[in-house]
């Protein structure tokens, strides 16, 4: 018994220091950490699009889904409903209300889009160059600017807690700040491959490739 209460004191200071470094990690590092070590996840989200005027910020809700590399599932479901799929190789852009489904070539889209960050592979410095932006509101930040000229964003900052995204800005081009607040996320869960398919319903206006 005090064989076992010496070598517990002896391991408490490690444990204590080892546990301080996890608590460091740096926002970059979480990132990196949940790239490597998430290949699929699910959670609900609430946006706010804040505009550069100072008018009351749009708000919605919905949930997600994705499979890396490059499928997942975005469903808009307050106020108005929108469903944004990836299957791997085109994106798809469906609105009910207008009956119109917008088609685009996933790589194309995906690329440098901060989706990138979370669903894409693992080549994220190829088209971002990331930076920790410190600590705050019990998060760990890093900021991903795009490298490409054309991006249609000027930045991304994702904050981090146990290794997990819990909240992302966007800045745009027009002064608009997205802000998505990520809720009950769930790291490699087993998606059915059908959550990943979209077919155009009947008489549905397409556009795109």
């Amino acid at each position: 018994m005090r064989l076992r209460r010496t070598i517990l004191r002896a391991l408490g200071p490690l444990c204590s220091a080892l546990l301080s470094l996890a608590a460091l990690a740096s926002g970059t590092d979480q990132l990196k950490a949940f790239v490597e070590n998430t290949r699929s996840a699910r959670a609900n989200f609430s946006q706010a699009v804040a505009s550069k005027s100072g008018r009351k910020p749009q708000l919605s809700q919905g949930a997600f889904v994705f499979s890396r590399p490059g499928r997942f599932r975005w469903s808009y479901e307050t106020p108005y409903a929108q469903l944004i799929v990836g299957d791997g190789e085109k994106l798809w852009i469906y609105d009910p209300d207008l009956n119109q489904v917008t088609v685009r070539k996933l790589g194309q889209a995906l690329g440098s889009s901060p989706a990138a960050l979370l669903a894409g592979d693992n080549a994220m410095e190829k088209n971002f160059v990331l930076t920790d932006a410190g600590s705050d509101d019990g998060l760990e930040w890093v900021e991903a600017k795009p490298k490409a000229q054309e991006s249609s964003f000027l930045g991304v900052r994702l904050g981090f807690r146990d290794d997990l995204p819990r909240v992302m800005e966007v800045r745009d081009n027009f002064g608009q700040t997205t802000t998505l607040r990520f809720s009950r996320f769930e790291r490699n869960p087993r998606l059915a491959p059908d959550l990943f398919r979209f077919v155009p319903p009947k008489g549905a206006d397409i556009i795109g490739e």
